[in-house]
């Protein structure tokens, strides 16, 4: 009959591919579907037009732009009742950290940088994704 292989052992030279993890699979799948370079853009929402200004540069050089959407400073609708904007600023913030770990660069825009900027940089960092900065002064890896 047909011949019937070993099972491999501990210690064979045999190699089994490894599962890719989440990040390979994504970058695997955006080669293949050629899709170009990923920018998050972070900073206060008190540049909002400065991220507007920055999204516009980078899109038209090719990239794909991803930026805060909603800037809770301005009176809105949305998150008039506190209760609700309370909430939707803890979804917006896990939004945004998507957005980070979709990216394949974080571009930091402003010449301020608050709490909730400094995390989003550190989350960054932590995901090895490059950071870049309009006001590279602000880096609080300068400040170190």
């Amino acid at each position: 009959m047909g011949q019937h292989r070993p099972s491999p052992v501990l210690g064979d030279p045999v190699s089994y591919p490894q599962n890719l993890t989440p990040e390979e699979m994504l970058a695997t799948a955006q080669d293949r579907l050629t899709i170009p370079t990923i920018v998050a853009i972070c900073g206060s929402t008190r540049f909002m037009q400065e991220m507007a200004d920055a999204d516009r540069e980078l899109t038209w050089g090719g990239y794909i732009v991803v930026k805060p959407g909603c800037d809770m400073k301005t009176p809105h609708p949305l998150w008039e009742n506190p209760a609700e904007a309370e909430a939707g600023k803890q979804r917006l913030d896990g939004l945004h950290r998507a957005k980070i770990r979709l990216a394949d660069e974080v571009l930091i825009v402003g010449n301020y940088i608050g709490d909730s900027t400094r995390a989003e940089i550190a989350y960054a960092r932590q995901l090895g994704k490059p950071v870049r900065f309009t006001h590279p002064e602000v880096d609080p890896q300068n400040a170190a």
